[in-house]
């Protein structure tokens, strides 16, 4: 008995691993090509890049077997069309058509199921901690907050309150009289930023599941009109208790429903993009690289654009129903149809009479027309005959400037200026090793590269220090060692500016802030 139960076990537990890795997300990490399947999504997609044109991205799949196959790394035999087609059809690849500027154009984005293969690949790539104070807070602050709403019991629930009440307001009367702010280490603020962007990294996946739902509840709702074999009113009611049940009884739904919550209040997004710019303010945002600090105070862009795309298929679902409902005439429907039933009536009357080879005469081609004038002047070749060939004089034409030349003619690389500070401060020079202490913007400009030392970066180095709200007059006079484009260096004196800890800080998270209001 017991042998039989352990054997009924173990296929029930094989089939259910079956059917999981038939699902396209395991399919995908199953197959020979699934690394460079996975790294070529990962190059030409990203969060900011949800959607590429589908000639574009063709060309650059084909760029990247090219590059591949020439340092003798094996790669598919096949066009970058045809794997693109291959990749839509298991399901990664989603190909939609979008109006842009220059008219509509069909645009590749991917599906959950791509998304959810790279979130797994990153996980398992990266070196982090798989359970900290941070995730354990995180588990335990949750776990307290859904057992206060799960208990019934009215006095149990006014305690919880009370303790939380008296926790914090023990706190406050504790830091206005003065006691000491525990200000939180790297270590700490590192797990905490970690925990952060494992759940932020899970969004996109959640929202192209729901834009997924939706557009399959397009295709569907399309597929009932065109076959006509329900009435209208059935289909509208489907429709609607299908969403209902999309945004309720689903787990991509329910977080769609919070999200979008969480959008509508203007005072909690401002509150959030406020904490999102006070953590990178801390020093330990000083030893992430600027695409990590962009992408973690897009954090509510992503939001706004995982709410917009659901929203765009929700609006084309009802532009669908309005103009069916609109255009879909009945009285013509039934004149048709009377059409149709008097010609199976003639075609019956017929065939009483008819023999096996009987044939109806019926007039294929319009008769003829009585036109009063004809075009006298016909069409004439030589009349369109195209100008001759240019002459081919590209050999003579001299070199064209470079982009980086033109840009070292022109003004003050800001934020290339930025970063260049930061990454010398981060690595300890023209800056003081002392907490608090400053260093001179004059020492921290010499220690740049040449192509950062141009004249005109002193104005831009000048700039970044006045919005910092450096003094603007210091004592004595300091000189910037400049290099001009052509190679000449000039020296130039320029009244003494400091920059303490707390001002390149404030620094690394200026570039950050204009680029998601």
């Amino acid at each position: 008995m017991e042998r039989n139960q352990l054997l009924s076990d173990i296929a029930g537990e094989l089939a259910r691993v079956r059917e999981a890795f038939d699902k396209p997300t395991l399919r995908l990490l199953d197959r020979k090509w699934a690394p460079f399947v996975l790294a070529v999504f990962k190059s030409s997609f990203s969060r900011d890049r949800r959607s590429v044109p589908c000639e574009l991205l063709h060309t650059q799949v084909d760029a990247y077997l090219a590059d591949l196959r020439s340092t003798g790394i094996d790669a598919p035999e096949k066009t970058g069309r045809a794997l693109c087609v291959q990749w839509m059809n298991d399901l990664w690849l989603y190909r939609e058509l979008r109006d842009g500027d220059e008219g509509s154009d069909e645009h590749y984005s991917l599906t959950s199921h791509a998304l959810e293969a790279l979130l797994l690949v990153d996980g398992l790539a990266g070196d982090r901690a798989l359970i900290s104070e941070s995730r354990l807070a995180t588990i335990v602050d949750t776990v307290r907050h859904r057992a206060t709403e799960a208990n019934p019991d009215r006095e149990e629930r006014v305690r919880r309150l009370d303790q939380q009440i008296d926790e914090l307001t023990s706190e406050r009367d504790r830091l206005a009289d003065g006691g000491l702010i525990a200000a939180a280490s790297n270590e700490q603020m590192h797990e905490g930023y970690a925990n952060l962007i494992d759940l932020i990294a899970q969004l996109p996946s959640d929202f192209k599941r729901v834009e997924e739902s939706v557009a399959a509840m397009h295709r569907q709702i399309i597929n009932d009109f065109r076959g006509e074999q329900r009435p209208i009113s059935e289909v509208l009611d489907d429709y609607l208790a299908k969403t209902d049940a999309l945004m309720s009884s689903t787990a991509e739904g329910r977080a769609f429903e919070g999200a979008f919550t969480l959008l509508r209040n203007d005072t909690l997004i401002q509150g959030l993009k406020a904490d999102l710019e006070t953590i990178l303010l801390h020093p330990f945002a000083l030893e992430l690289s600027l695409n990590e600090r962009r992408s973690f105070m897009s954090t509510v862009t992503l939001l706004r654009k995982g709410i917009d795309d659901v929203l765009t298929q929700r609006k084309g679902l009802t532009t669908t129903l309005r103009e069916h409902i609109v255009n879909h005439d009945v009285v013509k429907d039934r004149e048709l149809e009377h059409v149709l039933r008097d010609i199976n009536r003639e075609l019956a009357t017929w065939m009483l009479t008819a023999g096996p080879r009987s044939t109806v005469t019926a007039e294929l081609m319009p008769g003829r027309l009585e036109v009063e004038h004809l075009r006298e002047r016909f069409y004439d070749p030589v009349a369109h005959r195209g100008p001759p060939a240019l002459v081919d004089v590209s050999s003579a034409a001299p070199a064209g400037p470079s982009l980086g030349d033109l840009r070292q003619q022109g003004g003050p690389l800001l934020e290339e200026l930025r970063d260049a500070l930061v990454a010398a401060f981060a690595a300890g020079s023209g800056a003081a090793s002392g907490a608090g202490e400053a260093a001179s913007v004059g020492s921290a400009f010499n220690a740049l590269d040449a192509s950062l030392r141009r004249p005109v970066e002193i104005l831009g180095l000048l700039q970044l220090a006045a919005q910092l709200g450096v003094p603007a007059v210091q004592p004595g006079l300091e000189s910037f060692e400049t290099v001009r484009p052509d190679g000449s260096v000039r020296v130039f004196d320029l009244p003494r500016r400091t920059l303490t800890n707390d001002d390149m800080a404030a620094l690394a998270a200026q570039n950050l802030g204009s680029e998601h209001e």
